[in-house]
């Protein structure tokens, strides 16, 4: 996992609509449903938070165009990164993964 070398610009990124979709639809609907985030209980479910609010980071840093120098964040921000997080958000949700 090593960073660009200094000196050496980045690939330039581009908009990434269906990330920045996702994250926009996470935030928009967290914002006017926060029991989205919550379990059959209603207390705060924080697995499925976290795999959320990772999704839509990632949606957000990839969506804009944004691409990260080192490795490891380029991983953990990208659109398969998005993908990953959603998929794990509606396991936990719908999947009973805890």
């Amino acid at each position: 996992m090593s960073a660009t070398p200094v000196g050496v610009p980045a690939a330039p990124g581009r908009v990434s609509l269906p990330s920045l979709t996702v994250a926009v639809a996470i935030m928009l609907t967290g914002s006017v449903y926060p029991l989205l985030f919550a379990d059959a209980h209603g207390r705060a479910d924080h697995g499925l938070a976290m795999a959320l609010f990772w999704a839509m980071s990632a949606g957000l840093v990839r969506g804009v165009g944004f691409v990260p120098h080192m490795a490891l964040w380029r991983m953990l921000f990208s659109g398969p990164a998005c993908a990953v997080a959603l998929g794990l958000a509606a396991a936990i949700r719908w999947g009973g993964l805890e």
